[in-house]
């Protein structure tokens, strides 16, 4: 393996982490104001994220470094051309950490209710513009000779990838509810288990009606034939087992199937990608790659060093952390946060 398929694979494992461990976030974000039923119950919810929210984040932030040094021009060309959903994902961050953070320091109802505002739009946001994101490059973009992704508005907001946004909503408002049913307890834990099982099904279909158009949208898919690969076919898979798991009431379980799916899902997006980072719709050889994309040799080397050094540690941290707050979440367990 070279440097720059290594990096790939580092920069995959780490959005892959973002979305499994922050997925979880943005559906109880999103789940607060359905499932609070008063202030107690909202603040429990908040309490299941609340020793890992700000910790998740930081996947991302390290996505997005490792992006910048190991292929800056992947980072210039993403980041320029997605300037207005990055800029509306980091608002919508912004929100969230406000809702959060105020809601515990307000004492009228009126307050409290715009922070649960905040914490939705926040969760939102940032849900259906990672969508869009990533359905787009897997679709391909109008990246021109210059490295430089080109067109308007529109190109961006393809139905497609509109699409893309409503399914990653969906799929991480189930994923929220998942980790609430296994955070709380009754009655809250019975009202997220019946969310999970209700969204179960609407999920299903957009994701078999995303997949489906993924076919003539993208070139994921190349090479598969009418059977799906190892991976697709994990990701249907592991879907699949959710509801049995609801059924048996098996909240562990349903959790692992559900951060299984978004887990086997990220690997497909990348895996159909590679070599490919962003592909180009102006042609071929147009195509931003590990290779033409890539920093220096002797960059990726002092990168790797560093990196094989330090994430063993950051990882055995955050597992540590999930460890200590593995129980669930109770009112009578309260204190005067969140």
């Amino acid at each position: 393996m070279d440097l720059q398929t290594l990096w790939f694979v580092l920069i995959a494992v780490l959005f892959t982490g973002y979305f499994l461990l922050e997925g979880f976030d943005f559906g109880v974000g999103m789940l607060l104001p359905i499932l609070g039923k008063n202030d107690t119950e909202k603040r429990v919810i908040l309490n299941t994220i609340g020793p890992f929210w700000d910790a998740n984040e930081v996947w991302i932030i390290t996505a997005a470094g490792a992006m910048f040094a190991a292929f800056p021009d992947w980072y210039a060309t993403l980041f320029s051309g997605f300037y207005l959903p990055m800029f509306l994902i980091l608002v919508g961050l912004i929100a969230r950490i406000a809702g959060i953070e105020f809601r515990g320091k307000v004492h009228s109802a009126a307050k409290r209710n715009l922070c649960d505002g905040l914490i939705f739009a926040g969760s939102f946001l940032p849900a259906f513009m990672w969508g869009l994101i990533i359905t787009n490059i897997v679709r391909g973009l109008p990246i021109d000779a210059s490295k430089t992704m080109v067109g308007g508005l529109d190109v961006i907001f393809h139905p497609y990838a509109l699409l893309g946004g409503l399914v990653a909503v969906v799929v991480f408002i189930l994923h929220g509810a998942l980790f609430l049913s296994l955070r709380t307890t009754d009655p809250l834990r019975l009202r997220a288990h019946r969310t999970a099982e209700r969204f179960w099904f609407p999920a299903g279909m957009l994701l078999l009606i995303f997949s489906w158009l993924g076919r003539s949208q993208t070139h994921l898919f190349e090479g598969m034939g009418l059977v799906p690969g190892t991976l697709p076919l994990l990701a249907m898979l592991s879907f699949l087992f959710i509801p049995i798991a609801l059924r048996i009431k098996n909240d562990q379980l349903a959790f692992i199937s559900g951060s299984a799916t978004i887990l086997f899902a990220t690997v497909v997006a990348f895996e159909g990608l590679f070599p490919e980072i962003m592909p180009s719709t102006l042609g071929k050889d147009l195509s931003l790659t590990i290779y033409n994309a890539s920093s220096s040799p002797y960059t990726l080397k002092v990168m790797s060093v560093v990196a094989l050094t330090l994430l063993p540690l950051v990882l055995g941290y955050q597992i540590y952390t999930y460890w200590v707050f593995r129980k669930r979440v109770t009112a009578d367990a309260l204190d005067g946060g969140y």
